[in-house]
């Protein structure tokens, strides 16, 4: 059963495999572009230790980041834990005591709930006095009449956008949305500071959130641009007068950009942003293949295998605890590291539920290689991620779905 159904699968998306490879195509271009102007060669692969001070690898690299996410500047440390870590880095950085931070895409991701202080924690930005609203989506598009009336209302440091779903119901942001939205409140409000999370999101559209007005963007280097290859990190592009206050933030004032030692990291992050177009095109089409199976298989997922993408998510909705817990142990059965490692539901630092999750890979909790998780919560949702090659991602698919309906 399983089998015939990937051959209609793969014959049912061509056509947007083949919109894919477009996509990595003009990635691919724009990526070696990037290396040739800043002319990188061996000597960038060199590491500096102690403060760091003249590590051109590190340098070249920002630089390098700055032309493929269209930035004036960009921020791209191995000193970041996480991408939640960078965004906190930048939201410590850019707001002070009495300013207000606004989401206008509702809840934020679990893991800034403390950050924030939706979550009580005396290192939170509210217990520095800053203030956090937030403005839900509606049907999945932003309340733009709200969202306009409160920037008439009331004065707003920062407008925060986070494009993926997180472990929500809701749908990932497109640009074109963003675009849209942009041009409003700057009809407005030509000041707020528009800092768009873009984790999962990088080479998935040929637009940059910062080709149409973001002033900021945020992302992990265990993500879509490290290519799994970067072994940890995470940057931070954009207005180059942000990007110095966020090197202060995550340094210290005074010394900024011009700090922080690379530790040996500097090929590992520059191979893995040259191999990055290849491998999001892949997760994007293991992606779209298990979105087709698991929909013909009766489950309803999101994004549709035809609908546009703006990440590399797949949300696969069980209702069913068990069939939950099981998809996820199979997706790890099949994962290159830890294959024989059982995944069970266990509390995990900045969720409030328990966490199940599989992440056989090379790089601890890398989302860019097959990965799969979710919260212990209805309606039993499974977030799968990643894939290094389209032909690994198919054959944990394939052989998930044959543990879990082709049992004898």
């Amino acid at each position: 059963m399983i089998d015939k159904l990937v051959i209609e699968a793969e014959e049912k998306c061509k056509e947007i495999f083949k919109r894919i490879d477009e996509i990595e195509n003009y990635f691919s271009n724009l990526v070696l572009d990037a290396f040739h102007k800043e002319n990188i060669n061996e000597s960038h692969f060199n590491m500096t230790t102690g403060y760091g001070y003249n590590d051109l690898g590190r340098d070249a690299i920002e630089r390098v980041f700055a032309r493929v996410l269209k930035g004036e500047s960009a921020l791209v440390r191995n000193q970041f834990i996480s991408g939640s870590h960078a965004l906190s880095t930048a939201f410590f950085a850019l707001l002070r005591p009495g300013d207000t931070l606004l989401s206008i895409t509702g809840l934020p991701y679990d893991t800034l709930h403390e950050v924030i202080g939706i979550k009580e924690n005396p290192s939170s930005l509210k217990s520095f006095g800053i203030n956090y609203e937030q403005i839900d989506l509606i049907d999945d598009k932003f309340a733009t009449e709200s969202i306009i009336k409160k920037l008439k209302e009331q004065k707003i440091k920062l407008i925060e956008i986070q494009r993926s779903r997180g472990y929500s119901t809701r749908k990932s942001i497109l640009i074109a949305d963003i675009a849209e939205i942009i041009k409003k409140i700057r009809e407005v409000d030509k000041e707020v500071i528009i800092m768009v999370d873009n984790c999962y999101c990088e080479m998935v559209e040929a637009t940059s959130p910062l080709e149409v007005g973001a002033n900021i963007i945020v992302g992990s280097l265990i993500k879509n641009l490290g290519g799994s290859i970067a072994s940890n990190g995470a940057y931070i592009s954009g207005d180059k007068n942000l990007i110095n206050l966020c090197a202060e933030r995550l340094n210290l004032p005074g010394e900024g950009l011009d700090v922080g030692p690379s530790l040996g990291a500097n090929k590992s992050i520059l191979q893995g942003l040259y191999f990055a177009p290849s491998i999001v095109a892949s997760s994007l089409k293991t992606a779209v293949l298990s979105a087709y199976l698991l929909e013909h298989l009766g489950f309803l997922v999101s994004p549709r295998y035809s609908e546009k993408r703006s990440d590399i998510v797949e949300a696969i909705t069980f209702n069913d605890r068990d069939l939950l817990i099981k998809f996820i142990q199979n997706i790890q059965k099949n994962s290159p590291i830890d294959s024989n490692t059982l995944p069970i539901p266990a509390p995990m630092p900045g969720y409030s539920d328990d966490i199940i999750m599989a992440s056989g890979s090379f790089t601890q909790g890398s989302s860019i290689e097959l990965s799969c998780d979710g919260p212990l919560r209805k309606p039993f949702i499974a977030y799968l991620q990643g894939g290094v090659t389209y032909n690994y991602g198919k054959i944990a698919i394939i052989n998930t779905l044959k543990a879990i309906f082709e049992q004898n």
